[in-house]
């Protein structure tokens, strides 16, 4: 996945115009957004607090706009560790303006993407790192970073929901027929619901209602791959490169497909995504017991420069840290 960038559908709608109605607000151009006007509107939330109806709503609104197209200054960090304490505080904050707008999509979009980063990068990883020395910490974690899945799930589902009332029931009775009425605007949250309910299913291997929720997970997925198949530099790809060894009634060779995914998502990257490397190590590389592919494929990760895409320079440096990691473990990965 591509982390932290979360601000593309808010570029493509209209200024909120602050009504105090259900639907809540709207997300602005994320250009017009800076720490300034963020400021202003943390302080317009405080002091009006007990004011009017449409008073309060714009100010919860311009907050929620604010906080949605926020997703830049995170991306561009070169540091994990400050943006991984930062996060919940945001996280939070976004929960506290969904109970006042339950309906603002951006809010319910940024909440979904940023609960299914924060429990990828500073709670899954952890635990897996950490397995080997302390199986029951990495088991609370696992079981931490799966709550946190579903949480961004149901987020995307209610985002969807701001458009296709019952959405999540029609999903539920007929996937591939639910997901039919989407259009290329709803992409990004069809992707970040496919993606942290297909990670919730991958902690929850023992759980067989989970585990059935796997055809839901790839209409959601194919829908948005058929809508916008390059979206987001190629964010869909990156995910079916690991799918494909999962999708159901797949046959055994899913290699060809993954590579497809990751020949797509090298071109829409130019090559300065670690991302789809380090997937396919991970996948078909050890599926296939090919030591020497995994590790060409992990110095390839290790060779990008992140600062020549500012906006994808904490992803990479995320990722390449993963790829360390997976290196260091080599030895027990592959049979010797």
């Amino acid at each position: 996945m591509n982390l932290w960038n979360t601000s593309l559908e808010l570029r493509q709608r209209r200024r909120s115009h602050g009504r105090c109605r259900s639907a809540g607000g709207r997300g602005q151009d994320s250009r017009s957004q800076g720490p300034l006007r963020l400021g202003l509107a943390l302080l317009a939330f405080s002091v009006l607090g007990a004011s009017g109806c449409s008073v309060r709503k714009f100010a919860v609104n311009k907050l929620g706009d604010s906080l949605a197209s926020g997703g830049t200054s995170f991306a561009s960090d070169d540091d994990p560790d400050l943006v991984g304490e930062a996060l919940p505080f945001s996280l939070k904050l976004m929960e506290g303006l969904l109970e006042e707008s339950p309906r603002h999509r951006g809010l319910l979009f940024a909440a979904s993407s940023g609960f299914t980063q924060y429990a990828y990068v500073f709670v899954q990883q952890p635990a897996e790192q950490i397995e080997d020395k302390d199986l029951g910490e990495a088991d609370a974690l696992r079981a931490r970073a799966r709550r946190l899945y579903l949480r961004a799930r149901n987020y995307g589902l209610r985002g969807l929901e701001t458009r296709y009332p019952d959405f999540a029931t029609r999903l539920r009775q007929e996937p591939k027929s639910a997901v039919r009425k989407t259009l290329v605007r709803d992409v990004p949250l069809l992707y970040w619901t496919a993606t942290s309910w297909g990670a919730a299913i991958a902690l929850s291997k023992d759980n067989p209602e989970m585990v059935a929720d796997q055809l839901i997970v790839e209409a959601l997925i194919d829908r948005a791959f058929a809508l916008d198949p390059d979206y987001d530099h190629g964010a869909i790809d990156e995910f079916l490169i690991t799918y494909e060894s999962v999708r159901v009634g797949a046959t055994k060779d899913f290699a060809s497909r993954s590579r497809k995914h990751f020949d797509r998502a090298l071109n829409l990257t130019s090559h300065q995504s670690a991302s789809p490397y380090v997937a396919l190590a991970e996948v078909v590389s050890i599926s296939n017991q090919d030591r020497e592919e995994f590790e060409s494929l992990l110095k390839k990760a290790l060779a990008i420069d992140p600062d020549a895409r500012p906006e994808w320079r904490l992803s990479n440096i995320v990722m390449q840290r993963r790829a360390r990691w997976l290196l260091s473990r080599e030895d027990d990965l592959f049979v010797k």
